[in-house]
């Protein structure tokens, strides 16, 4: 696979699980590495920019098509979202920072979107957990003799 397809391929993977979509970029990152296919900072890169534009994604669901949040199409059911606003009203904009936990982090970020976060700031506080999820992720594999 050549070095274009594998970036390709991570960036698309984290744009996918940072959507509603089910998927799990972390595998797909950790085993890029495991077969030395890019470099770290580059996989992390392309890993984080990926995820956040799926985040944005999400922004955009919340911010433009939050009326029709009831329809059966809509890929936040009821419960997630409620979670999702819960934490929004306990931690506000800081709990962008956990845009990455799985089950409330996609719902975080459309939230994000229903209340009208200033997009500057929700794009900031994303980006910086996002990279943080994989810079960490590949600290750890290099750190425990994955390398």
């Amino acid at each position: 696979m050549s070095i274009v397809a594998v970036y390709g391929l991570l960036c698309l993977s984290a744009f996918l699980s940072a959507t509603l979509l089910p998927g799990s970029s972390e595998v797909v990152l950790l085993g890029m590495l495991a077969s030395g296919q890019g470099s770290p900072v580059t996989l992390v890169l392309f890993a984080s920019v990926g995820n956040v534009a799926g985040a944005m994604v999400n922004w955009g669901l919340g911010r433009f098509f939050e009326h029709y949040k009831d329809k059966s199409w809509f890929p936040i059911q009821a419960a997630a979202l409620t979670r999702a606003q819960v934490w929004f009203a306990r931690w506000g904009l800081w709990s962008l920072l956990l845009s990455w936990v799985p089950v409330i982090g996609d719902p975080l970020t459309l939230v994000a979107g229903v209340l009208r976060v200033q997009f500057g700031r929700f794009l900031v506080l994303v980006t910086i957990g996002k990279v943080a999820r994989y810079g960490l992720l590949v600290l750890a594999w290099q750190h425990w003799g994955m390398a």
